[in-house]
C-alpha cells in the first residue's frame, strides 16, 4: 500500500477507508483503484472489523475517472473504447462490486463533490451521508457522449426515478447534497465540519449490531428493486429460513428473553470464518 488511501480501525471495529488523492479531488486511476479493490476485499478478511466508513480527503470526495494520468494498459491496435473497456473489466467494475458486495456494513460519508465514477461510489454502500456543501454531478452524456458508469446508471433511477435520473444526468447540472437528500437519494446531509463525527455514530451504531442481519436487509432491499411482490415474498421466506437457523438469531433471541444486550461479535466472527471456508 501507498499513501492512496489511508486506513484505520478503532477498537469496537469500525475502518475508516479514505481516498488520498486531495490534489486532483480524489479522482481515480489504476493504482488508488486497486488499492481500495485490496482495502475492501481485505476488510472481508479481517474480522476485527465490523464497519466501514468510506470517504475522501480534501475538497472532493471523487472527481470520477483520472483522464490525465489514468494508467490503465493499452496494448498495440487498443481503441479508446477497448482501453475503456479494460478499465472497467479489470479495475472499475471490480470495485463497484467489492464495495457493494462487501460484508460488513459500508457508510460512503461525502465529503465534497462526486462527480462521474464518483456517483457510483458514493451511491454504492449500504447508507450514504453527506456534507452539506457536497455535490452530486453526472457528466457523461452531455459533456463526453457517453453514459454514466460504477454503477451509477443502476443507483441513481432506482433511488430517486427515471425523470429525476435523466434530468440529472442528461442535463449535466449539479445536485446539491440538500436536494439529493430531499429527492431520497442519500440518507441524510449534515453539516461539513459534522461528516465524520456524524459517520463514526452510525458505524459505532452498526459495529455492534447483527451486521450479518444489516447486510442481509440491504441486499433484500437491493432485491426488491428488482423483484415483483411475489417474487420477493419468496425470497423473504427463502432467507428467512436461512437468518433463523444461524447462531446470530439464537444470540439475539436468547438476549432479548434474558433482558440483556446481545454480543454478537464473537458468534459473527466464527460464522463469517465459515462462510469464507466455504468458498
Amino acid at each position: 500500500m501507498t499513501d492512496l488511501i489511508t486506513q484505520n480501525v478503532t477498537e469496537s471495529g469500525v475502518l475508516t477507508i479514505k481516498m488520498n488523492r486531495p490534489e486532483v479531488l480524489n479522482s481515480l486511476n489504476r493504482p488508488i483503484v486497486e488499492e481500495l479493490i485490496a482495502a475492501f476485499h481485505a476488510a472481508n478478511e479481517n474480522d476485527d472489523v465490523r464497519c466501514v466508513i468510506f470517504t475522501g480527503e480534501g475538497r472532493g470526495f471523487c472527481a470520477g475517472a483520472d483522464l490525465v494520468n489514468g494508467q490503465w494498459p493499452r496494448e498495440d491496435g487498443w481503441s479508446p473504447g477497448d482501453v475503456s473497456y479494460n478499465s472497467m473489466e479489470t479495475g472499475y467494475n471490480v470495485l463497484g462490486r467489492a464495495l457493494t458486495n462487501c460484508e460488513k456494513p459500508v457508510i460512503c460519508a461525502i465529503n465534497g463533490i462526486a462527480a462521474g465514477a464518483g456517483v457510483g461510489l458514493a451511491l454504492s454502500g449500504d447508507l450514504t451521508i453527506a456534507a452539506k456543501s457536497a455535490s452530486f454531478k453526472l457528466v457523461f452524456g452531455p459533456q463526453l457522449g457517453i453514459i454514466p458508469d460504477v454503477g451509477a446508471s443502476w443507483h441513481v433511477p432506482h433511488l430517486i426515478g427515471r425523470a429525476r435520473a435523466n434530468g440529472v444526468a442528461l442535463l449535466g447540472d449539479t445536485l446539491p447534497a440538500e436536494k439529493a437528500e430531499q429527492w431520497g437519494m442519500i440518507w441524510e446531509t449534515v453539516e461539513d465540519d459534522d461528516l465524520m463525527d456524524a459517520a463514526m455514530a452510525y458505524a459505532e451504531r452498526m459495529a455492534t449490531s447483527a451486521i450479518t442481519g444489516l447486510k442481509a436487509v440491504s441486499r433484500a432491499h437491493d432485491q426488491a428493486m428488482i423483484n415483483s411482490h411475489d417474487e420477493q415474498l419468496d425470497y423473504e421466506r427463502d432467507m428467512q429460513r436461512h437468518y433463523c437457523n444461524q447462531p446470530v438469531f439464537f444470540e439475539g433471541v436468547a438476549a432479548f428473553i434474558e433482558k440483556r444486550k446481545p454480543n454478537f461479535r464473537p458468534v459473527e466472527t466464527a460464522q463469517l470464518k465459515a462462510a469464507r471456508e466455504e468458498k
